[in-house]
Parts: structure tokens; sequence; C-alpha cells
């Protein structure tokens, strides 16, 4: 029966070449499905499992496990086969079809390997966010983004240089040389870019505001969404993303707002000219006190003071604090107190005029 297999030929192959290579690759599609299940099995054993479930490696490394071990099924089972020599094509080593199909199948290769490199940067990512969950963690939650952007450069940048040196032919240390010789250059072109970039790593270090604060940089201010290699996004209080490079968060004055124990109120009341001395004497510690009800403002004395005199008015000035950094919880605390105060000066008789200057918060 092997005789007979290897008296037979197809395209100047032996019958019991065709099968060993056709064996081969049915084997490889059939097993390929246990291979990546055990491979992710594997590298699962190297992980902190508390925090990831082995479905969810199994899910994330599958495909290119599978379609890796594909390659090299094909490979192997293409040693078995040669190109008849009727055919008249060139060999590997010289330019042509076969020489094309072969720095096909390596780019496949290469970029199968990157893909399965970048899968297993997802499971490192799936695990610090399933490790550092909760307000606790904001800190580092922060990093999670600026860690995965920074591993996919240098990924793809490692699978570029493999690609021109074993696909294209390209002397990988000569190019990396003559990238060190125009480094210089290339700092003066994209100036703007590496100081975002350095300011980007001030902020990890420094740590002004981590994703989730209220800050205000200059006239900008908003909740920060992401914190990238080149910029930081805010989201406005009207629903707007703003992109703010990171050289400017780190080279101006910076305000966060959510690290704020309290929030200050200050107005000016302006009482008609007509009040009384004894009315407007009565209506200060009313004022107090009504502001030294409300639970959030017990831990800083309120200052309520006869300012003095405007040209059409008499003027009392009011400062509290808030203790909260949540702006709608103050504005609704200010809101009460308002009212309070609306009503304690219709009580004593105090209408205020029309110049009266308009509510300042900080």
């Amino acid at each position: 029966m092997r005789e007979a297999l290897a008296n037979w030929y197809l395209l100047e192959n032996s019958a019991e070449d065709i099968l060993f290579f056709v064996g081969i690759l049915i084997i490889g599609l059939v097993m390929r499905r246990f291979f990546s299940n055990s491979f992710s099995k594997i590298i699962f054993r190297f992980l902190p499992n508390q925090f990831i479930q082995v479905q969810d490696c199994i899910q994330l490394l599958r495909k290119p496990v599978e379609l890796l071990l594909f390659w090299i099924f094909l490979y192997f089972s293409i040693q078995y086969l040669h190109v008849p020599i009727a055919w008249h094509f060139n060999p590997v080593e010289k330019f042509g079809l076969l020489f094309l199909l072969q720095k096909a199948f390596e780019t496949a290769v290469i970029i199968t390997f990157t893909w399965l490199v970048v899968r297993m940067l997802k499971v490192i990512i799936l695990i610090a966010q399933q490790k550092w969950q909760g307000v606790e963690q904001k800190s580092k939650q922060q990093f999670i983004p600026f860690l995965n952007d920074l591993g996919m450069v240098f990924i793809i940048a490692g699978s570029g240089f493999v690609l021109l040196g074993r696909v294209f032919q390209v002397d990988v240390m000569a190019l990396i040389t003559g990238l060190g010789l125009g480094g210089l250059a290339l700092a003066l072109a994209a100036r703007e870019t590496l100081e975002n970039l350095f300011a980007s790593f001030t902020i990890f270090l420094d740590l002004p505001f981590v994703v989730g604060d209220s800050i205000q940089a200059g006239s900008i201010s908003g909740d920060v969404e992401k914190i990238g290699f080149r910029s930081t996004r805010l989201r406005a209080v009207d629903g707007n993303l703003i992109m703010i490079p990171n050289r400017l968060l780190t080279s101006q004055s910076l305000e966060n707002m959510s690290e704020r124990n309290f929030r200050r109120a200050k107005y000016t009341l302006s009482c008609s000219l007509q009040s009384k001395s004894e009315q407007i004497k009565s209506i200060l510690p009313q004022i107090e006190q009504l502001i030294l009800e409300e639970p959030l403002c017990k831990k800083k004395a309120p200052k309520i003071i006869f300012e003095g005199f405007g040209t059409y008015s008499l003027d009392i000035s009011v400062t509290y604090f808030v203790q909260t950094s949540d702006f709608g919880k103050f504005q609704n605390v200010k809101q009460e107190i308002n009212l309070g105060i609306l009503n304690c000066l219709h009580q004593a008789g105090i209408n205020l005029v029309s110049s009266a200057t308009a509510p300042n918060m900080n």
C-alpha cells in the first residue's frame, strides 16, 4: 500500500507527501482549539486569578493563538510539497512568486504574533481594572489607559522593527543609529509633542488631579475624563468635550475643585437707605443664627457685618462656608440660606434695593 502511494504522483508530488500535507493540516485544524485553551490556561496560572476568570483569559487569547497555530502547522505541512519543475518558478532566494509568498507568510506570522502580544496586554489591563476598582484607587485607575497606550506603542514599534528586519531585509541597527543621529532634528520638529509627553509624566508623578476630579485651569473648567500622552480630556458643565494640551496644565496655576473641603459663598445685601439702625442691628445675629442652623455650615463660623454705606444702599456683607466639594449640594444649601435670609429681611421690614450686587461665589 505504501509502495503504491509512493509511486503515485500529482504535480510531481507523491501521494504519500500529499497525505502528510493534508494530514498535518487536518490535525492542526482539529487540535488548534485544544492547544489554544491549554496555552491560555498555562498563562492563567501565572496570573493573580482572584481578579480574572480563566474563561476571560481564554476568550481574549483564543483567536490569535489559533491563527498562530494554523501558520505553524501550515509551515510544517508545506515542507512535504514542492513546486513542479515544469512551472519554471524562480527559487525562494530570488525575486518571484515563491519569494513573495514567503514574505507574505512571514508578514502574516509577525502580525499574528503581534496580535497575540496585544491580547496578552489586554489581559494585564483587565486584571488592573479589576484590582484597582473603587474610589480609593482613583489615583491608580488613571494609569490604566496611559499604560495601555504606552504598551501599544512599544509593541507596535517592536513589531515594525522585526517586520523591517525580517521581511524587507533592512539593517535595523543601522536604522536605529540613523534615528539617533537625526533625533535632534526630530526633537526640534516635534517640540510641542515632546513637551506634552513629558508633561503627562509630570502629571502622573505629581498627581495634581486624577480621573473624575473637577479642575479649573485658567478660564477652562470641567471633569477629568482621560489623561493621555498629549492631552487631557475634560467634560464641561454644558456637556462639551474639551482637549487641553498637558504642557498647559503644568505651566499655569491649576485649581483642583474636588480637593476642596469647603466652598465659600460671599455676597452683599443692599438694604434700602430708609432702613433704621435698629433693624440693621437686629438682622445681623438672625442671619448668623440661620446659617449656623445648617449642618454643613457649622465647622466654620460665618461673618455677617454691616459693610458700610453705598451710594443708594446700606450694605450688609454675608460670608459663610459650606462643608462640601459637590457644587450641586453647595447650590442647594445656598438656596435654602438665601430663602431664609429673604424671610428674615421681610419680617424685619427691610427692603432690598435694585442696586444690589450680584452674589460672588468661589
